[in-house]
């Protein structure tokens, strides 16, 4: 059984407490109450545990995701659609689902505490850089689910990775990387093009091959799906985390190509 179907069955539960055990407490209801009184009378689980950190990044990304799309004053049909694809991606069952969809609705809310919950979130985490920089990733995608990052989003979203401990390059690196397509500006051989293959490995068209194959392997490593649910991805996102791999490779190999000529 995956995370998403322990969760509501009870197979575990803790006390996150603070914002996000508010959250995820008001979106799963009784049967998360349940498991969290039951992982309170056994000792519950300790900061850093895989499946307590599993549950702060899917209570984290769909309420932060809810609070950014509402960042420019509403929320369009394009950034709805973007977080139903994560929820696809998740293959959330529909109370799962449900909870989701609540979160998201949460974030939009006046009131939000957003950086309460990130300073949760990144203690949650343990500060582990690579699944920070995924749910970075995730915020941008939705962000850019319109075409258009709004001057608003922007300035939320730079707020969110400076609380994340994100450094402001690292930041325009993963915004350019985004906002390049990666894998959706692909060329008649079906691969990103040679401006987006650059950006996806965060490079600049003149890096030496030493540098293009270094990058390469750091950026694999570094999104390796194992290694990511290790940290505390949710399982269910393990296609997410496939899929960037897939990205990269691809990056990789158009710019290899483009260097034979």
């Amino acid at each position: 059984m995956g995370w998403a179907g322990k969760i509501l069955g009870g197979a575990f539960g803790f006390m996150l407490g603070g914002p996000l055990g508010a959250l995820i407490g008001a979106s799963f209801g009784h049967n998360f109450d349940k498991g969290m009184r039951s992982a309170s009378s056994s000792g519950g689980w300790g900061i850093g545990n895989q499946q307590r950190v599993q549950t702060a990044f899917f209570t984290a990304t769909f309420s932060v995701m809810g609070h950014v799309a509402k960042a420019d004053g509403k929320v369009t049909a394009d950034e709805i659609q973007m977080a139903r694809a994560v929820m696809d991606h998740l293959q959330l069952d529909a109370n799962l689902r449900k909870a989701a969809e609540k979160l998201f609705n949460e974030g939009k809310r006046a009131g939000f505490p957003l950086d309460d919950l990130l300073h949760q979130f990144r203690q949650e985490t343990s500060r582990r850089t690579t699944l920070i920089q995924m749910f970075m990733e995730i915020q941008l995608q939705a962000a850019y689910a319109d075409g258009v990052l709004h001057p608003a989003e922007k300035k939320i979203l730079l707020h969110i990775s400076s609380i994340l401990g994100i450094p402001r390059a690292l930041y325009d690196q993963l915004e350019s990387m985004v906002k390049s397509g990666g894998s959706t500006q692909r060329g008649s051989s079906n691969r990103p093009t040679l401006s987006a293959a650059y950006k996806a490995l965060g490079l600049k068209q003149d890096a030496t091959d030493a540098e293009v194959k270094r990058a390469y392997r750091r950026l694999m490593s570094q999104h390796h799906p194992d290694k990511l649910v290790a940290k505390g991805l949710p399982e269910e996102m393990m296609k997410m985390a496939t899929e960037k791999t897939h990205q990269i490779r691809m990056a990789y190999e158009a710019i290899q190509e483009s260097r034979k000529k």
